[in-house]
């Protein structure tokens, strides 16, 4: 499950952007060419069920949704932070 959650291409570009503060459906879409919503729509599902992001819903006219990181979805992006450092530790290290 946990690949199929993270496995898409769009994923953590849907992540870092919602870490950024950009957390609404409509404005994900304009961060990325190609993003299309209902691929949005898939990945936000995905991440809400894996327990990675919680899905805010407000009951305003027009209705207002907007989704967040949870405590393991921080956490989950300090790892991957953590292994982007290595990354580019361990390759700065080969290029020399």
């Amino acid at each position: 499950m946990f690949e199929d959650c993270i496995g898409c291409k769009w994923t953590l570009h849907i992540l870092i952007q919602i870490q950024r503060g950009v957390n609404r459906p409509r404005a994900l879409v304009k961060t990325k060419p190609g993003l299309t919503t209902k691929v949005l729509n898939e990945r936000l599902a995905k991440m809400v069920q894996f327990g990675i992001l919680e899905k805010l819903s407000y009951p305003e006219i027009p209705p207002r949704v907007e989704y967040q990181l949870t405590p393991f979805g921080k956490e989950f992006l300090e790892i991957l932070d953590r292994v982007e450092e290595l990354h580019c530790k361990f390759t700065s290290d080969l290029q020399e």
